[in-house]
Parts: structure tokens; C-alpha cells; sequence
């Protein structure tokens, strides 16, 4: 059967196939330019896929799913016991050695499951790198925590050092690991790990309350505009338009050009966004805007995505003024 000897990116094209346009387009969107465009190159040479070489790749897709599942919820021995049981022992071997082979035990497990207090305690009199290196390992709901109860003075240097960080030698991250916890896994791939970076902090700020956030983001607009600047661009991305309230979407909408802006961004936009738009219209507006979202016909991804910026920046810029609610950050917000 053809299915084996199917590479990674045949594979990718076919079950892309399978989940059909809607849920396709939505995986695209997880990915970088180059991977679309390597998988754009690769559904074009698509021509007939049989119902067995379909079968198969959705299986392996599904066992590669739940064997991701074991491990994340007990790990190397807990997954191999499970998938042995249910698929023999070389089916269960070779699945754990393609996921095992990419896959790195990340550092610092003992203290993700530990409460967000207790780890303060436990590295707040740290190297502010220290710090930083500790929270990019972290889930962000635990990082934004912590960097929320750090002193004034030291948030902005710890989030700094986080959007800064790109690799880390294994051997630091293992000290860091020893003097923290001496009982500690040994599970860590000789390659330098990655951590830390741009998308790291902006997941940490979007989940401060906005006066931490808004604290943060002037200092460093200060002491780095340009990083400042980008971490704003990546704080609200047009997704989160379905978690405003109606009166903040509205206000959105006498901002922006709904004859062009607003049909380009809603060109390949969820079920759930559209559905949110469409609410705050008048029911002549919503025929209109569908009207030009389908003479727009096939667009490119990379218009689609200035679109919605220039909507995200229309809003961080009403948020900014107290004009609309964006429904992120801490939670404690009061309306009045």
C-alpha cells in the first residue's frame, strides 16, 4: 500500500483532504508562511486519494493523538503500558519512537504543578534571569500569576528577559533545575532547548490584569520601543473579537471600513466571529457585508491578515481610550 511510504508532508496534504475546507482553514492559520506554503505546494499535487490511504492516515493521525494524550498525562512508561495494551507492543514502540524522537521532556515539571504562590515564594529572591527562564516554562495562566506579584520595579525586567530569550544551553536550564528541586527527572534532550521569545510574554500579559499589563508596556516602551511595539501588535489577535461584549463590537464597527476592510478580514474568519459581527448589524448591513465577502472571490492569506490588523489595532486603540472592553486579562475589571 502507497500509504507507506508517504512522507510527513503527503501525509499532512492528505488528512488536510480528509477534514475537509472549513477545518482545514482553521488548522492553517496555527502555521508559518513557509509550512502553508510547502503544504499549499503539496494539496495541489493531490489528485485521488484512496479510501484505504485515507483510512490509514486518519488512524495513524488518531494514534498519534492519543499517544501525545498518554504522555502528557503520565508521561513516557504510562503511555507505552497503555498503547501496548491496546496495540500490541511494536505498534505502541514505533508510535512512542517517531513522537519521542522530536518530543523533549520540558524542564521544570515538578513546579508546573505546583500553586502559583508557593513557586513565588520559591524563586522571588532569584536573578531576575533566573526568574524569567523559570516563568517561560511555566503555563502562562501560573507565569501571569507570578509576574503580577513580582515588585513594580522588577516585572518589567523579568518580561523583558522573557521576550529576549530565544535558546538556552542544557546545561543551565539543569542547574537551574538542581539548586530549585534536587529530586528532579533526568529526561532532557541534549539540544538546546527553546523557551521564552515574543509569543511567550504576550501569552503572560494577556492573562495580567490590564494595569500590570498597561505598567509592563510602558516601561518598555521606554526602554525598547520596538519590542514594546511588537508585543502590543501580538496582544489581541481578531479571533478575540467573540469575547467583547455587543456594546464594544458595535463601537468597533463605526470605527472601521466595513465595505473593505471588514469583508477581506471575515474572508476566512470562524463560524463564531462572523456570527458575533453579524449580531451587532442591521439585518440590510449583514446582507450587504455577505454580499461583498463573496464578490471578493480567492484572496491571498497575507491580505486577509492586513485586514484584520488594521481591525486589532482599531481596537487596542478604543481599548487604550476606555471606549470598548476587549474580555481579557485578569478578570477583575469593574464596569460601571
Amino acid at each position: 500500500m502507497r500509504e507507506q511510504g508517504l512522507n510527513g508532508r503527503q501525509k499532512a496534504a492528505i488528512l488536510l483532504v480528509s477534514l475537509g475546507l472549513e477545518v482545514s482553514a482553521q488548522i492553517l492559520k496555527h502555521l508559518g508562511e513557509d509550512e502553508i506554503e510547502q503544504l499549499t505546494l503539496e494539496l495541489a499535487s493531490v489528485r485521488k486519494v484512496s479510501r484505504e490511504e485515507r483510512e490509514a492516515v486518519l488512524e495513524e493521525f488518531h494514534q498519534m493523538g492519543r499517544a501525545q494524550e498518554y504522555l502528557a498525562e503520565g508521561g513516557i512508561e504510562y503511555a507505552r503500558e497503555v498503547l501496548e495494551r491496546a496495540l500490541g507492543t511494536q505498534k505502541a514502540f514505533d508510535i512512542l519512537e517517531r513522537l519521542t524522537s522530536s518530543l523533549q521532556v520540558r524542564p521544570f515539571d515538578f513546579i508546573r504543578k505546583a500553586d502559583p504562590t508557593q513557586i513565588l515564594n520559591f524563586i522571588q529572591n532569584e536573578h531576575p534571569q533566573t526568574i524569567a527562564l523559570v516563568l517561560a516554562y511555566l503555563t502562562p495562566g501560573q507565569a501571569a500569576v507570578i509576574l503580577s506579584d513580582l515588585p513594580p520595579n522588577l516585572q518589567a525586567d523579568v518580561a523583558r528577559r522573557i521576550a529576549l530569550m530565544e535558546r538556552t544551553s542544557p546545561d543551565v536550564i539543569h542547574e537551574v533545575e538542581r539548586v530549585l528541586e534536587q529530586k528532579l527527572s533526568s529526561l532532557m534532550s541534549q539540544d538546546y532547548a527553546s523557551a521564552g521569545g515574543i509569543e511567550a510574554v504576550v501569552q503572560v500579559l494577556n492573562s495580567v490584569d490590564r494595569a500590570t499589563e498597561k505598567s509592563i508596556l510602558e516601561t518598555l516602551g521606554v526602554e525598547d520601543p520596538e519590542l514594546a511595539e511588537e508585543i502590543k501588535k501580538r496582544m489581541f489577535v481578531f479571533e478575540d473579537i467573540v469575547k467583547m461584549d455587543d456594546r464594544s463590537v458595535q463601537r468597533v464597527l463605526r470605527e472601521i471600513d466595513i465595505s473593505k476592510d471588514l469583508p477581506m478580514a471575515l474572508k476566512v474568519a470562524s463560524e463564531d466571529v462572523k456570527a458575533k459581527i453579524f449580531k451587532n448589524m442591521s439585518k440590510r448591513a449583514v446582507e450587504n457585508l455577505k454580499e461583498n465577502i463573496e464578490y471578493l472571490g480567492p484572496v491571498r492569506l497575507r491580505d486577509v491578515e492586513e485586514a484584520q490588523q488594521v481591525i486589532v489595532n482599531v481596537i487596542r486603540r478604543l481599548e487604550d481610550e476606555g471606549e470598548v472592553i476587549t474580555g481579557r486579562g485578569g478578570g477583575d475589571e469593574i464596569i460601571v
